[in-house]
């Protein structure tokens, strides 16, 4: 019997995948600050990269200690952007004024996962993806935002690419699921060497 697997985010996008893959999995999301984590580790001048470890190693340790039998996995997503991490838009506003940013740019976005058993962590990958955005108007813009605030509130990136938020890109490189926020298939290769998954 292998212990029970669980998925330390509220992100639908992220447990849809992992059902559709064909896993036994349960979502316990994790409550920890990460706006004030990812403020605290950039003044100390952290990298994305490692920001987004660890915050996905601290979901997936606040969920373990509450299930400490199970097998847990953290997840966060960062974007990346002339060597600045951003996160959830706190505003409109913000999304505004990031995605103007990012028009007719290139960023990459840093997809972390930890996964922990026996009250330690035992695997971790963070997965890149680089996307380019075309140059949009203003006016678009704004409306895209209005339009969708209530679902990219909830992105790194202030869009989804399963949805509008891909008229946003001219070009992506990368793992499609990198860039929903999962590096499935390295997650995947994990499981079926854990023998969570048959060969």
């Amino acid at each position: 019997m292998h212990p029970p697997l669980i998925l330390a985010s509220a992100s639908a996008t992220r447990l849809q995948m992992l059902h559709a893959a064909g896993l036994t999995i349960t979502s316990a999301p994790a409550r920890i600050d990460e706006s004030a984590i990812r403020n605290s580790l950039t003044t100390d001048g952290a990298k994305p990269h490692d920001i987004a470890d660890l915050l996905a190693e601290m979901k997936a340790r606040k969920v373990a200690d509450k299930h400490p039998d199970a097998f847990t996995m953290g997840c966060d997503q960062i974007l990346e952007f002339k060597g600045q991490s951003f996160g959830k838009p706190d505003t409109p506003d913000d999304a505004i004024a990031q995605l103007t940013q990012l028009r007719g740019q290139t960023h990459q976005l840093l997809s972390a996962i930890v996964a922990y058993h026996g009250g330690e962590p035992v695997w971790r990958h963070t997965g890149r993806a680089r996307l380019t955005m075309h140059d949009f108007s203003d006016a678009w813009l704004a409306a895209y935002v209005t339009r969708n605030w209530q679902t990219i509130r909830h992105s790194a990136g202030c869009y989804l690419v399963e949805h509008e938020g891909i008229r946003l890109f001219s070009k992506i490189d990368g793992d499609h699921f990198t860039v929903l926020g999962l590096p499935l298939l390295p997650l995947l290769g994990y499981l079926r060497i854990r023998g969570f998954i048959d060969t």
